[in-house]
């Protein structure tokens, strides 16, 4: 039931109702209906607006994107390009200027890539490892801050729950106590409705033989 934009009310105690418990019967036509609904359940259908939207994953990075893509479709990890790193001659003889330019052109960039690699080899080896505990410093602290919130929101999460169980349970008193009064004064009204039926009839009765004494005088 809505009251408002912002303020909904909700029939509900489930700290306090325990229907299903008393009722095993009850709980499994529940369990039915609800199966029933999660089957039916449309997965195009909107939903809440408090719910974030789904979280796209490399959004602006299409290799990383395509890569996911391909983990996800479990498909095979494509084999390494070797060529770049051989030195194939020309296959025509005799060759022509052209291949063997085209090969010496492919040597010096190989030996240039291998220059390269030798000089990344060097300052990983100088900077390397400080660089690998500077990294992992950083990760054990975003670690130990990410497990502080959780464990910080895990006991918001407890002392709500908690608040709302209280809450619910003085509730459920109340109605408890409001529900078994209201019972009793129907009983009281349906009592006093016999008793009023009773006199009606008497009072029947006795005009009935008041005017039958009043014919025999």
């Amino acid at each position: 039931m809505s009251q408002g934009p912002n303020s909904e009310i909700f029939d509900s105690l489930p700290y306090y109702d325990d229907d299903l418990q008393k009722y095993p019967n009850l709980k499994s036509k529940v369990d039915q209906e609800l199966a029933r609904e999660l089957k039916a359940l449309n997965p195009t259908a909107a939903l809440h607006p408090r719910v974030p939207p789904p979280v796209e994953l490399f959004a602006d990075r299409p290799l990383l994107k395509a890569e996911l893509d391909r983990v996800k479709a479990s498909q095979p990890f494509p084999s390494l390009d070797t060529l770049r790193y051989q030195l194939p001659a020309p296959t025509s003889t005799p060759a022509t200027d052209e291949e063997w330019k085209a090969a010496l052109d492919n040597a010096r960039a190989q030996l240039q890539h291998q220059r390269i690699r030798q000089t990344n080899g060097t300052l990983l080896q100088t900077y390397g490892a400080n660089a690998w505990r500077i990294q992992n410093y950083l990760l054990e602290s975003t670690v130990k801050q990410v497990e502080s919130l959780a464990e910080e929101l895990k006991q918001k999460t407890v002392e709500v729950n908690r608040e709302r169980k209280n809450d619910q349970e003085r509730l459920g008193k109340q109605l408890t106590s409001l529900e078994t009064r209201w019972t009793e004064l129907i009983s009281n009204i349906l009592q006093i409705e016999m008793a009023n039926i009773a006199l009606d009839a008497e009072i029947d009765r006795l005009n009935q033989k008041e005017a039958e004494l009043a014919q025999q005088i």
